[in-house]
């Protein structure tokens, strides 16, 4: 999970990669997703998966999830 440094209103972006450091690297330099473009993005939670599937899986329900993630940001605090 990703939170924005460049922006006052707190905003998270979760995602799957299987390479953290070009993913965020892509996200901090507009090419990353659309909605990550034109800011600046800081890790604050990963979790490792051994299957593709269950990754996306967990990005789903955390996607969906927003107490979760207000959790993780809360704890990031």
């Amino acid at each position: 999970m990703l939170v924005c440094t460049s922006s006052v209103k707190k905003r998270t972006y979760v995602g799957y990669t299987n390479n953290l450091k070009n993913r965020l690297k892509n996200h901090n330099s507009n090419k990353g997703a659309k909605y990550t473009k034109g800011n600046k993005w800081k890790i604050i939670y990963k979790k490792k998966f051994l299957t593709k599937k269950k990754a996306m899986s967990y990005e789903y329900i955390l996607k969906h999830d927003r107490k979760e993630r207000l959790k993780i940001y809360n704890n990031y605090k």
